[in-house]
């Protein structure tokens, strides 16, 4: 697992005090305190799984094209720290630093949007790891402070910012629901999608692959399970809700494009991959 220093967190810091450029510029020559950020073409569904595990958060998944980014979060003496295990966080290592306050800068600079003249709206997936309600109260009130760059729900009505937070993992349903007003939206699950749950508040369904499905990539996929597939993302859109799936192959070869191609045919919304150069290529050849 790669491991943040003081200097990494500086180095992502530096990148976003420079020029954002997009991915048909040329670059700007970058200097040891502000490195310029190129912004690879954004990509509808690509997903970065566990983004915080590149070397650059965010930057990484930034100039490969990804439009969602996860992060799984722990609350450890007041700060919301980034890290997949208890054991591994860091001390100012924070969904702040990594992700709130970069994105806020990019922001800044692209006109209200995350890639210049892109009009879609990036996903930031917060896994909670640590106990539910706190750790969800302390990412609403650090949601707060970033509320010029977010999607809210205030009073019945979802108002769409450059960025939507969407929470996963711990989350807390029902205080979510009962909230007037929150940045935060609920992750759902396959169990969530004949649940009556409003758009409004579950924007995103998200599932383990391998819940629903015994198809790995090696050969056809059997066709009950595709026609499966398809009923599944038509039901879900038709409720307004995105689709993304977790635990898909994600070893670089023939099964993973197969089960990619697959996702792509059926219009899920979001691929989750650990290989940014991979998904981008493949979703490049497709258009």
């Amino acid at each position: 697992m790669f491991k943040h220093t003081a200097a990494a967190l500086l180095a992502t810091a530096a990148a976003f005090s420079g020029t954002a450029l997009p991915a048909t510029a040329a670059p700007q020559e970058e200097t040891a305190t502000a490195p310029a950020v190129v912004l690879g073409t954004p990509q509808d569904q690509a997903h970065a799984h566990n983004d915080y595990e590149h070397d650059r958060p965010l930057l990484d998944a930034l100039e490969h094209g990804f439009t969602s980014v996860e992060a799984d979060v722990w609350l450890v003496d007041g700060e919301l720290l980034v890290a997949h295990d208890r054991e591994d966080v860091e001390a100012g290592v924070t969904l702040e630093s990594l992700y709130l306050d970069p994105l806020t800068e990019l922001v800044k600079g692209n006109g209200r949007s995350v890639y210049p003249g892109w009009d879609g709206e990036f996903q930031l997936l917060i896994d909670i790891k640590s106990e539910g309600e706190a750790t969800y109260a302390a990412i609403e009130e650090e949601l707060a402070e970033h509320r010029q760059i977010l999607t809210r729900y205030t009073h019945g009505e979802t108002k769409t910012g450059p960025v939507a937070a969407v929470i996963s993992g711990n989350r807390p349903l029902e205080t979510m629901q009962s909230a007037q007003q929150r940045f935060g939206f609920y992750d759902g699950r396959a169990s969530d999608l004949d649940s009556g749950v409003s758009a409004d508040l579950m924007p995103l369904v998200s599932n383990n692959w391998t819940q629903l499905f015994t198809w790995q990539g090696v050969g056809p996929m059997p066709e009950a399970e595709r026609t499966r597939l398809q009923e599944y993302v038509a039901t879900a859109h038709e409720q307004g809700f995105r689709v993304r799936f977790w635990a898909t192959p994600d070893q670089a070869g023939a099964a993973r494009d197969a089960v990619w191609t697959e996702l792509y045919d059926a219009g899920v919304d979001h691929i989750n991959t650990d290989d940014l150069a991979g998904l981008e290529e493949f979703l490049a050849a497709r258009g």
